[in-house]
């Protein structure tokens, strides 16, 4: 058996979101049509891979894009709380002034550290929780591959953790786009390498890579 072992951390698809609120962990949120196309992408991309273990956040919209991948390979699906969305202040709301949550002072309080951040669950705490079910993986897949279906944040905040780059980041910065795969090659159980690809870019240029 090889010790080279990968694990791919999947971002969910686009999803139906008319409103424009920030769902976060709110049930009852769907992939569009488009997601579902970008799920079935995902779902080409690791068909011809040895993916033996497949992971996902509870959430409709993660399970929902794990489904496909399941299906191809045959595998099933595991949730695992710990891939979950972090819980976020601004959840149910439109972020933004306006007609937005940021015209009603009693939220201002909530962006004074961006560092921490304090609008909502510690970047240091949604890198740990990732990290251990990416370790679970590992051990599940060892010396072949393995897909955990997160969400944007997590995958984001998880990767710079493995670079050793800080925590805090400019949201509209984030490489991490609708449908799209981070992937973290281990040697053994050290992270040797990691890479980014979009197996539905045509999809997400048609949806919104900010949900």
């Amino acid at each position: 058996m090889s010790d080279t072992t990968i694990i791919h951390l999947l971002r969910h698809g686009e999803v139906e979101n008319p409103s424009g609120i920030i769902y976060g962990r709110l049930p009852g949120y769907h992939l569009s049509a488009n997601g579902r196309m970008m799920a079935a992408a995902a779902a080409d991309f690791f068909a011809e891979r040895p993916v033996v273990a497949l992971f996902s956040s509870p959430l409709d919209r993660t399970v929902e894009t794990a489904g496909p991948v399941a299906e191809r390979l045959g595998l099933e699906i595991v949730t695992d709380e710990r891939l979950v969305e972090p819980w976020n202040h601004f959840e149910g709301m439109i972020f933004g002034v306006g007609d937005g949550s940021l015209r009603h002072p009693r939220h201002w309080r909530r962006l004074v550290n961006p560092f921490l951040p304090s609008w909502g669950e510690p970047y240091s705490h949604v890198v740990a929780r990732v990290a251990a079910v990416m370790e679970r993986a590992r051990l599940a897949a060892e010396g072949r591959e393995a897909v955990c279906v997160s969400h944007q944040l997590p995958i984001w905040v998880t990767r710079r953790g493995a670079e050793g780059r800080h925590l805090w980041h400019n949201p509209r910065r984030r490489e991490c786009a609708l449908g799209s795969v981070t992937s973290f090659t281990y040697s053994g159980d050290r992270i040797t390498g990691i890479s980014y690809v979009v197996p539905a870019r045509r999809q997400v240029r048609e949806g919104d890579a900010a949900q």
